[in-house]
């Protein structure tokens, strides 16, 4: 953790670092993105993997909460996949 003196210091920075170099600033920020799309594909390609097994072994409540999940996950990265991807 930062102190307050400390946080507000990198808070000037990173604020003149956006207004001096804007394109730098951005290339940043898509790769902060692109990287939480990676994590986003990863989770559902677990989660996919996981479903048959947690259907036997848990049961059919558990894997139907799953398939909910799964369901909602998709809808989420239909619904936001330019910015995600």
């Amino acid at each position: 953790m930062l102190s307050q003196e400390d946080q507000r210091r990198f808070e000037q920075i990173t604020r003149h670092l956006r207004e001096s170099d804007p394109r730098f600033f951005a290339r940043l920020d898509n790769r902060i993105k692109g990287r939480r799309g990676r994590y986003m594909m990863l989770l559902t390609i677990v989660l996919w993997a996981s479903l048959p097994a947690m259907t036997v072994l848990v049961g059919r409540l558990a894997g139907a909460i799953c398939a909910v999940v799964l369901v909602a996950n998709a809808a989420v990265m239909w619904r936001f996949r330019r910015r995600l991807l």
